[in-house]
This record gives structure tokens, C-alpha cells and sequence, in this order.
């Protein structure tokens, strides 16, 4: 019988300001890295107010870790130490393994509405793999799989199975599952999780309860039109990030307008994280060393032409 996995702990991203001023919301960070295994840390960029968002993310570096940015609406122009050009526009994934070391700029571009919505998920990288080779995949919207449930339910599969559909995104070293998840108003909703792997839910649109053997709460939840209100006793709204025990599957009631969010798990590293700023390795001495050859200007190990 399949056992569904309680909810550890429910939480609202916090604002706050990274890059050259970019304003977004931090689901979770530095100081959640142990639950979240292999997962760093996740942003929610969406905003509709081209001042908090247009000086972006300039030319920085990044070792030993991935980062996967998923658009909703928008476009992002990146580039990078290696020649690589290119734009992430709505509904297209990128994700970069900085691997050895790649030093890139990510500049955030509204759309003819001004709205610039998405996530900026970071994945650690086990030990075996922090020199590897920086590669990219850049997934267009038409090439990620839609699975759609009899029950109305919505599934854009971006990493891992769901439905007999696999994403894009492949060779991935946590073995991640990153689903979009969209349930109708009303529908009682199961996800199949692998036993062993960590997994989390970030709610970004309507609301609903994920059933679990815990006492339920309400959670401060902020609106799309800025207003601070609390959720129905055991209903998780906009910008809140839940946090799953161990089990097989996740079960979610939709509210009265339905739920959509990003379902994701790993297989946990176990290993000890060594963190600061853009650059994640294993001790304080590899970490030392990153920021060092920073300065001497031996950072990076591939470089692109000229």
C-alpha cells in the first residue's frame, strides 16, 4: 500500500535583492540545505514591475553546482566565458552545470506586458563531479512533454517520468524529478515520489491542502494584488514552499481554484557543502582556492574562442 509522505514543514519565500538589483522572492536557501539535499536554493523571480528586475544578474561566476531556470513569461538573455549566446524565453528551460567553473550573465527582458515570471532552482553536485566540464541544455517550451490526467490534471514533465512521458533534461547527476503540476478546482490529486529521494513543493498559483498525518495549519500567504492574508485552516497558498517526509507519494486536495506548482525531488548527496556566494565545493580549503584562482585569473579550466 502506498504511504503518502507528511508534511515536514510548511514556509513563505522572503524578498529579497541579488545580482546588480534584482528583486525576487528566496524559497530556500543557505540554511535549509540539509533537508533539501541535493537542492541549494530556489528564487522566484516573478515580478511585473520592470524596475525590480531589468538591472539583472551580471557577469559572475559559478563552481560546482547546476543551476536550472524555468521561464513563465518574459525572456532571459544570458551568456558566458565559453562563446555561448542565447535567450530562455516563456515556457523554456536552461540548465547549466558550471562543473570546473564558467563565469556568465543572466539579464532578465519583460514581456510586451512588462511581466518577468519564472524560477532559479541551484542543484549541488557530488564530489566526483565539481571539475567536470560546464555544459548547458537549453530545452525549448514545444520540446517539454504535457501529460494531461483523466481528472483534469496537467503535468509539463521538465526532468525525470511522469505519465510514460520523460523530459528533456537528461544526465543530471541527482537524478531529479522537476514536474509543473496544475490540478483543477475541487480534484484530490496523487504523485508518485521515489521512496528514498527528498522532495518539495512550491505553490505558485491558487491554493489547496496537501493531506498528510500532521496537525494542519493555516500560512500567511501574499496575494497577487500584495495583500497579506491567511489561508483556510490546512490550505497552502501562493509563494509557500512544503517541505515532504519520506513516503512514496504526495497527495494534494485542489481549492476552490484550483492549485499549480513545481513538484521536485532528488536523490540526497550526503556529502559536506562548503558554500559561499556562486560557489559550492565540498571543504573550505576547495572553496579557498575557487576564489583565489578567481584572482590570479586561472578560474576557469575551458574557455571559449579568442
Amino acid at each position: 500500500m502506498a504511504e503518502t509522505r507528511r508534511v515536514e514543514k510548511v514556509w513563505r519565500s522572503k524578498p529579497t535583492v541579488e545580482g546588480a538589483g534584482v528583486h525576487l522572492r528566496r524559497a530556500f536557501g543557505f540554511h535549509e540545505v540539509p533537508q533539501l539535499d541535493p537542492f541549494l536554493l530556489l528564487d522566484d523571480f516573478r515580478s511585473d514591475d520592470p524596475a525590480a528586475y531589468r538591472r539583472g544578474f551580471p557577469w559572475h561566476p559559478h563552481r560546482g553546482m547546476e543551476t536550472i531556470t524555468y521561464v513563465l513569461a518574459g525572456d532571459v538573455e544570458h551568456g558566458d566565458s565559453l562563446g555561448n549566446r542565447g535567450v530562455t524565453g516563456a515556457g523554456d528551460v536552461q540548465w547549466m552545470t558550471a562543473g570546473s567553473g564558467i563565469v556568465h550573465q543572466e539579464m532578465p527582458k519583460g514581456d510586451g506586458q512588462g511581466r518577468m515570471h519564472g524560477f532559479q532552482l541551484w542543484a549541488n553536485l557530488p564530489a566526483s563531479l565539481k571539475m567536470t566540464d560546464p555544459r548547458y541544455q537549453d530545452v525549448a517550451a514545444r520540446d517539454i512533454p504535457d501529460v494531461v490526467d483523466d481528472d483534469g490534471t496537467s503535468v509539463r514533465v521538465v526532468c525525470g517520468r511522469y505519465g510514460g512521458k520523460t523530459g528533456p533534461v537528461e544526465g543530471v547527476a541527482a537524478d531529479p524529478r522537476y514536474l509543473d503540476v496544475s490540478v483543477p478546482p475541487g480534484v484530490r490529486k496523487r504523485l508518485a515520489v521515489e521512496t528514498t529521494n527528498h522532495a518539495f513543493a512550491y505553490v505558485f498559483a491558487g491554493s489547496g491542502t496537501f493531506r498528510d498525518a500532521s496537525d494542519p495549519k493555516g500560512v500567511l500567504t501574499e496575494q497577487v494584488d500584495g495583500a497579506t492574508v491567511r489561508t483556510p485552516v490546512g490550505e497552502t497558498g501562493n509563494r509557500s514552499l512544503v517541505l515532504f517526509d519520506r513516503g512514496d507519494e504526495v497527495t494534494v486536495q485542489a481549492g476552490d481554484e484550483g492549485i499549480r506548482f513545481l513538484l521536485v525531488s532528488g536523490k540526497p548527496l550526503q556529502e559536506p557543502v562548503a558554500w559561499y556566494g556562486p560557489i559550492v565545493m565540498n571543504t573550505q580549503d576547495q572553496l579557498r582556492q575557487a576564489f583565489e584562482e578567481l584572482q590570479r585569473g586561472t578560474f576557469l579550466k575551458q574557455k571559449g574562442p579568442g
